[in-house]
């Protein structure tokens, strides 16, 4: 039996990887560059959880053994930064850091430079507890790292030791070396990855349906389409296993979600479902409904006639006209992963995941909540 000699990637290898990652490539697709197993990709991007590390910049090793030459030859700490065109108080650190002019030798000074570049840098929620336990309680709540960020820039904006950015969480939480998320942490964000996923990766899109009398999105009201006032509506179902699924409504204006326990995807009982959910609103927070083409809606014109509510419909391979409702399902497969059979689904629990959701704080809304915005919006026509 023969055995593949192990790959030693070079930094420009590993340059190529770091690039393709970002561009949101699969590692399978990098691993085809090398004719490797993307396991062996993975060995290399994991090691800082999919983040890329900052490229380490080091001091000319030219310029230590100018240096080492210069304290060789006794001249003083000025004359040596004159001739490099430094700072005197530069190389007096340079000196000082590595043994001082008895013990400074170039070729070790340059390593040691290496090996501090390699030390990880102390990050903020490291040497602030409070404020890396606050994190931590708002990930637990399934916050995700820029909702906590923005919650903590709008409650705290003259404390600046009580906010931190979205990166420096997700660094924080990926990079087990600054030790101060635990890493059971991880299981709370959106998308349950060990590594950290560009933004770029491309994502599936929904299937396409064919349907009658059906009104396009091109002809939905402006102010449908300019979010400028509640009751539109975006929906769509999210399936399971053995045949289950579930409906998803999110209102375009405050992005408030509602789900729906329904018992099979036929028509009839998809559109019952939502004449019930209807009902449960005031009219004037239930104006439209935009939905894609699947075959669920095929019995639209029944909804619009017992609910008085247009729906408008996707173009065809278009999902992401209905934006926030496509968001909010990828949010959804937190609580509900792919291939779980959603039939044993209480509607309880439904209710439970959409409050989840609802209280989360929103970049889009300033920060707030959609609950608090959709009960401004309920307490106005009060």
């Amino acid at each position: 039996m023969t055995y593949r000699q192990r790959t030693r990637y070079t930094e420009a290898d590993k340059a190529l990887m770091w690039e393709r990652w970002q561009q949101g490539e699969t590692l399978h697709s990098i691993a085809k560059l090398f004719d490797r197993h993307h396991s062996s990709i993975r060995g290399v991007l994991s090691r800082t959880g999919g983040i890329r590390p900052p490229e380490r910049c080091r001091s000319s090793l030219a310029e230590r053994e100018e240096i080492s030459r210069g304290v060789m030859a006794g001249h003083s700490v000025r004359s040596i930064a004159a001739v490099l065109h430094r700072s005197p108080s530069t190389v007096s650190r340079e000196i000082f850091r590595n043994g001082g002019r008895q013990r400074y030798r170039a070729n070790q000074a340059d390593q040691a430079a290496w090996d501090r570049a390699r030390c990880p840098k102390i990050c903020k929620l490291s040497e602030n507890h409070e404020l890396a336990r606050l994190v931590a309680t708002k990930l637990q709540l399934e916050w995700s790292p820029w909702q906590i960020a923005g919650w903590l820039k709008r409650c705290y904006p003259d404390d600046e030791t009580c906010q931190v950015s979205h990166e420096t969480i997700y660094r924080t939480l990926y990079i087990q070396a600054r030790g101060a998320l635990k890493k059971e942490l991880l299981q709370h964000l959106r998308r349950n990855r060990g590594m950290r996923r560009s933004r770029h990766h491309t994502q599936k899109t929904a299937a396409v349906g064919r349907i009658s009398n059906t009104v396009s999105i091109s002809e939905r009201p402006a102010e449908a389409e300019d979010r400028a006032v509640p009751g539109h509506w975006e929906g769509d179902l999210v399936f399971g296993s053995n045949n289950s699924q579930i409906a998803t409504l999110v209102e375009r204006h405050t992005r408030y979600v509602m789900l729906a326990r329904v018992e099979s995807k036929d028509t009839e009982t998809v559109v019952n479902a939502l004449i019930k959910q209807a009902h449960k609103l005031p009219r004037e927070l239930y104006k439209s409904l935009t939905w894609d083409r699947g075959k669920e809606m095929a019995d639209h014109e029944r909804f619009s006639l017992a609910t008085d509510i247009q729906v408008y419909f996707c173009d065809p391979q278009n999902p992401w006209q209905r934006g926030s409702n496509e968001n909010t399902n990828g949010l959804l497969r937190q609580y509900f992963p792919k291939g779980m059979d959603l039939s044993t689904v209480h509607q309880n629990r439904l209710n439970a995941v959409a409050r989840r959701l609802n209280e989360r704080p929103r970049e889009t809304l300033n920060f707030e909540t959609p609950a608090e915005r959709f009960n401004q919006c309920v307490a106005s026509i009060g």
